[in-house]
This record gives C-alpha cells, structure tokens and sequence, in this order.
C-alpha cells in the first residue's frame, strides 16, 4: 500500500457545499475530472490514469487501473493537485449536486470501505479506488447500485457525497436495516449486503418504492442518503412531461388513474 499524503481541510456550505484541502508542500490530493471549484498559486494539476495511488507498470499497467474505475461508471481520468510551493497551499472541490460532503478516515474504518460508485469526490493522495463485486445474484441484478461498486482503501482521508440529508448509523451484529436500494451511500465491508424482494403483489406494483428493497445487517457503520440523484432526475424528467408531475410512483409511470379514468382535475 503507497504512503498517504496527511492533508488538512474544511468544509464549507449547507446543501450545496464544497471541500477545502490544504496542502503543505510536496503532498497531493486526488480527485474526480471536473469536481475542482479553485486552487492557489503554486499547485500543479496533471490528468492521469486511474487513481495515481501506486506506480504503475508502463502503460498496460495504468490502463488496468483506469479500466477499473471504467467498470464502476467513472471517468478513464482522475486529476492529481501537487503542491510545488514553498508552503500551505488550498485547492477546493465542490459537490455535484445538493446534499453533504462526508469526510472518511480510512484508517478509522480498517482500511476500507464500500461505496456507491458515483460516490467518490477526493481523496490524499494514495488512497486506492477499486472495484467490488457483490457476491451474490440477487444483489447484483436488482441493487439500486447494481454488480459493481466502489472499494476505497487506505490509510488516508476520502471525501464522499451524498444527496439531500446524510443519516449516519451503526448497525449492532445481527442488526438489520431495510433501506430503498437507492438510499445506500457507503457501509463497512463488514456489512452484509442484500435484496428482498417487496412482499405482497399491490405493495410491489402500486407502493411506489420498487419491486426491491436492500438488507443491511451488521456489525459495522452505514451512510444513508435522504435523496439519490436518480430519483431527483426522475422526478424533474417526471414533472417535464405533460401530466407527468401526478400520480407519481406507481408501475402506471406517466399514466395516472386519474388519467384512466378520463378525470384531469
């Protein structure tokens, strides 16, 4: 495992916030293309291939890296920011959407963590972003966030987003959370990690939460997010169309029983 680059920070904003990182000179922070607000004077950012968390072999092997993180649904490119002053240098990134950016000491957590993969904003230099497969079938095929997610490891800080309101839990051994699939943002490997299906036939097609729902038992820390992107998208995309902003959530979609039933008001 590289050495992690110690880096101050502090964040800023409520619902729309952003992350500034200090840098004392020689260290490095690592972050998603396109998440930079600003940066002082004497940082240098350089595009590489994957996560810049070790030294790849030649190009095959920075192409491996990258390829990971092109599973998850992430950029080929992450951008590094290196101070090359002559002391504390800040650079800022700022989240892409509303809700809270949740600062993760890896270390903290036993060197690793699972996260939705469109989670990761920044992270010190060094931190490693892989990928992890859920094990079982059911999780794959029907988990809001799909086969593949985030691994994040290391010994070093990570900053994570999550929508709307973030809801912070520790789950006891045995302990159980149902949670809707979208509303997962991170959990301890620790965790297990799984899909019911919705019991009852009305409840699955008229409920409007899905046919599926996740199983979080514990030991082990969760983040839950209060509002998933993709619902936000769907609702606006829902409201854009004509009619579309009522009789929201059911397997009718756009088609409403007020609709069926010739009644607009």
């Amino acid at each position: 495992m590289a050495q992690m680059h110690e880096v101050d920070f502090h964040i800023y904003g409520e619902d729309l916030q952003f992350v500034e990182v200090e840098l004392d000179p020689g260290e490095a922070a690592v972050a998603e293309a396109g998440t930079l607000m600003y940066m002082e004077d004497g940082i240098e950012m350089e595009t590489i291939f994957g996560d810049g968390s070790e030294k790849k072999s030649g190009f095959l092997g920075s192409l491996l890296g990258a390829g990971k993180r092109l599973l998850t649904g992430e950029s080929l490119f992450t951008t590094v920011f290196l101070n090359r002053g002559g002391g504390k240098r800040k650079v800022a990134f700022a989240a892409p959407y509303p809700g809270k950016i949740i600062p993760v000491n890896l270390s903290k957590l036993g060197g690793e963590l699972i996260a939705q993969k469109d989670s990761f904003l920044a992270a010190a230099k060094g931190v490693s972003l892989g990928i992890a497969f859920q094990k079982k079938l059911g999780t794959g095929l029907f988990g809001g966030e799909g086969f593949i997610m985030q691994r994040l490891q290391g010994d070093g800080l990570a900053f994570i987003h999550a929508g709307g309101t973030l809801h912070e839990r520790t789950l006891g051994p045995g302990e159980m959370l149902r949670v809707d699939t979208g509303c997962i943002v991170a959990f301890q490997p620790t965790v297990d990690y799984d899909i019911q299906m919705v019991s009852g036939i009305k409840t699955a097609f008229f409920g409007g939460e899905g046919l599926f729902f996740a199983t979080l038992r514990g030991p082990g820390k969760v983040w839950l997010q209060s509002l998933p992107f993709s619902r936000l998208a769907g609702r606006i995309l829902s409201a854009a169309r004509p009619g579309g902003a009522r009789d929201e959530g059911s397997v009718l979609g756009g088609v409403g029983l007020g609709s069926l039933l010739g009644n607009d008001e």
